[in-house]
């Protein structure tokens, strides 16, 4: 093989394979009282993301969110979303890999994520639940500081 080509073979891949839905979920348990109520809900919204290795340097990275409203003790809606992208990643530095996983795909895949929430909210009946932009960066920072804090606690 020529050098050329084993530079060729060695660069970067990082392509889109598939991006769908793995779980989706709307529960509306207190309508139609739930429309007769006047009062501002409280929305909470938590996210979790995670990733697993196939062969053949693909990876399915996987993003979820559960997002409530509430009022009072009656539950308005429940809205769970698990949105996912099939990737080929290849001859990327194993430094550089985490990263991608945990900041890269994750940016992917949250429009998609933030547009079925939004509609799901609307088909229930209720206003579009517009999920606000995130950082995954600073979480991504977060939890590896937060990692090496208990890596240090446990020794």
């Amino acid at each position: 093989m020529s050098e050329q080509q084993t530079q060729e073979t060695q660069q970067p891949v990082f392509s889109i394979q598939k991006l769908y839905i793995t779980d989706i979920s709307v529960e509306s348990p207190n309508a139609p009282i739930s429309f007769m109520d006047s009062t501002t809900p409280e929305i909470s919204v938590n996210f979790q993301n995670g990733a697993k290795a196939f062969e053949g340097g693909f990876y399915e990275v996987s993003l979820k969110v559960t997002a409530e409203a509430k009022t009072e003790d009656r539950t308005l809606f429940l809205v769970e979303v698990t949105q996912a992208g099939l990737f080929n990643i290849e001859n990327v530095p194993e430094g550089e890999m985490d990263s991608l996983i945990g900041i890269g795909c994750p940016s992917i895949l949250f429009p998609y994520l933030r547009e079925a929430v939004s509609d799901l909210t609307t088909r229930a009946g209720f206003a579009p639940l517009v999920l606000q932009p995130v950082n995954f960066e600073a979480i991504f920072l977060q939890q590896r500081m937060e990692q090496a804090q208990g890596n240090a606690a446990n020794q």
